[in-house]
């Protein structure tokens, strides 16, 4: 088993192999699928993750539209697993969708690996090393759009094998129309695939060219069957028309508003994100070949380089599809490299990026696969033998049997309720009837999870900070918001009309409308609108601030009252990996238990008091919540 030239000619050749190629690449992609399923669904997380998540399924859940470039494949597809799937919670059910996806690209891989090479264990080792490697297991059964993006990744290459194999113009064309379907189709979730789309083509009307069988109809045609692929878009206007959706983002009812979800211009065009400094091209791409050496290894990483290597022998077959395949990850990793916008000395923006590198992964396991069975084709010849199949299995094994091993600890989420109690926590502290300001992605996706998919505290109305800013946010959102008051169309601390005939307000007057009700901020407040300073201060209220009005009186022993026990966490403190949500999860946790008291003391150090006033401050500062402990 290996890589081996066949006689009777490119086409003589490809038929040779296809035939018992194609029934054992099923079985055994069928097999892998199983496998990987299984370790999959076992160690899935019982309720919502951290990041998008949340936001991604209250989007499905809703029917609404999620973020920049609204992922309408994903969410479609989520809501009829939200349905069909009898069992556990919404975030569950997602979380589980997302686990068969990430064991189809497995499926994908190994079919790739064998067709190309003829090789069971070269298969099962790059579906193996991938798919238990800490970065893709761990996005691979939460409920995110990675596992997906996976898929298609796998689909895509296992499609231009396919075309390789083709012996046939009809057939040829059969599968290029498919492709370009699923190139389409492929785009409507994660736009970095997009760089693989762009090599597949042109490598595609390439070789049909080199059979004289591309002409302008055809051309025509392969076009119409990309547009397909491309219609889950056309949910997007009728989402956001519809106007059902109790959570939704942007307004895509016009062609501009379409274009400007479509192309991320909220967040950058091709950037991770707005106006952020990041790290240099050159510190990326060293980070990503030390990231995938942590990943999959340095003799994975070895044996994709021996796959290059080998084709300088002129009798391998496929040579091409390597190299179109080296080609895709060298551009990948550059024009990422060169767009991720983000600090990756920073934990958390470290985690965001080292996401996108499981597209290039995917391919390097491959890649990984082909190489080992051209190392045992190689041996093979030279030593004139051809009992090195076993050693061939058993390094397969061994690579497989090590991921499970090393990573299986870290990515078993079966017991995983942190960001679930992080939302409960703050969602139980608040009054009845309260306003919740919300900002950033951890409060606002995973409350806006409970409170939307899970039914919790209906009393409750949230607001997001970030999203008031925005023209389309208030007329989308204020009729789902009926408790709330908002005296104008966008929040803006210059208030006035705009010249498309919006009414601007501040915090302050907002704050003013809705006097009869509780206002909080979770986490923190937007430094833009200091107006709020007129007539308020921000009170500690564990991991958020109550907004009240100066002319109460601050009370510190019944404050303190209302916040010692506010939450009920019992995580230990840095146990959770820095680059992780429960890691941020767990720290405003712990950070909540302090802010009353620091927030006393420093009362006492500013404010013009009695020195028997400051005095008490000082003692209450010490007394409550803990502090002593760190004194």
């Amino acid at each position: 088993m290996g890589l081996h030239g066949d006689g009777g000619g490119p086409a003589g050749g490809r038929a040779a192999r296809a035939g018992p190629r194609r029934s054992g690449g099923l079985r055994g992609g069928v097999a892998v699928f199983a496998a990987v399923a299984a370790v999959f669904t076992l160690t899935l997380p019982p309720s919502v993750p951290g990041g998008d998540s949340g936001e991604l399924i209250t989007a499905a859940h809703e029917l609404g539209v999620a973020h920049p470039p609204g992922y309408p494949l994903f969410t479609l597809v989520a809501k009829l697993a939200i349905i069909l799937f009898p069992f556990g919670s919404v975030a569950y059910r997602v979380n589980l969708l997302c686990g068969l996806f990430g064991a189809v690209a497995a499926a994908l891989l190994f079919f790739t690996v064998f067709r190309l090479s003829g090789s069971y264990a070269g298969g099962i080792l790059a579906a193996g090393v991938f798919s238990f490697s800490r970065l893709t297991w761990q996005w691979s059964i939460a409920a995110e759009v990675f596992s997906l993006n996976n898929l298609f990744v796998g689909l895509l290459m296992a499609l231009t094998v396919h075309f390789e194999e083709a012996t046939t113009a009809q057939e040829r064309s059969k599968i290029a129309k498919i492709g370009a379907f699923c190139c389409g189709l492929s785009l409507c979730n994660q736009h970095t695939v997009v760089v693989y789309v762009l090599c597949i083509i042109p490598w595609i009307l390439f070789r049909l060219l080199k059979e004289k069988e591309l002409s302008l109809g055809s051309l025509l045609k392969l076009g119409l069957y990309l547009s397909a692929g491309l219609l889950p878009y056309v949910y997007l206007p009728i989402s956001s028309y519809r106007h059902q959706a109790r959570w939704t983002w942007g307004d895509q009812t016009t062609l501009p508003g379409f274009l400007t979800h479509f192309l991320r211009e909220e967040y950058g065009t091709f950037s991770l994100a707005k106006s952020e400094i990041g790290s240099s091209m050159s510190e990326i791409l060293l980070s990503q070949v030390t990231n995938m050496r942590t990943q999959l290894s340095f003799n994975i990483q070895a044996l994709a380089v021996w796959a290059n290597i080998c084709l300088v022998r002129k009798d391998r077959q496929n040579s091409s599809l390597v190299w179109l395949f080296t080609g895709m990850f060298c551009i990948y990793s550059l024009f990422f490299a060169w767009r991720a916008n983000l600090d990756i000395s920073k934990p958390l923006f470290m985690g965001v990026v080292e996401r996108f590198w499981m597209q290039s992964n995917a391919v390097v396991a491959v890649l990984a696969g082909i190489g080992l069975a051209a190392l045992v084709s190689e041996s093979n010849r030279v030593l004139n033998t051809n009992g090195l199949q076993c050693l061939e299995w058993l390094s397969a094994t061994l690579f497989v049997i090590y991921q499970i091993y090393s990573n299986y600890s870290i990515c078993d989420q079966r017991t995983n309720y942190v960001i679930d109690k992080f939302a409960k926590n703050l969602l139980a502290s608040m009054p009845h009837d309260a306003i919740i300001l919300l900002r950033g992605d951890l409060p606002g996706n995973s409350l806006r999870y409970m409170h939307y998919c899970e039914g919790l505290r209906p009393d409750i109305s949230l607001v997001d900070q970030e999203m008031m800013t925005y023209e389309w946010y208030l007329p989308k959102m204020a009729k789902h918001l009926p408790g709330v008051k908002f005296p104008g169309n966008r929040w803006n601390p210059v208030e006035g009309i705009l010249p498309s005939g919006m009414v601007t307000f501040n915090l302050y007057h907002f704050l003013e409308v809705n006097k009869l009700k509780e206002t909080f901020v979770c986490i923190g407040i937007h430094e833009g609108d200091p107006t709020w300073k007129k007539n308020y201060s921000l009170w500690p209220w564990g991991s958020c601030d109550k907004l009240v009005s100066s002319e109460i009186v601050f009370d510190p022993e019944e404050w303190i009252k209302l916040t010692r026990n506010i939450y009920n966490w019992t995580e230990d403190y840095g146990r959770f990996a820095p680059s992780s949500w429960e890691s941020v999860a767990n720290e405003e946790m712990w950070q909540a238990r302090m802010k009353t008291p620091f927030f006393i003391f420093n009362l006492a150090e500013t404010a013009s008091l009695p020195s028997n006033v400051k005095a008490q401050l000082y003692t209450h500062a010490y007394d409550c919540c803990w502090i002593k402990e760190i004194l």
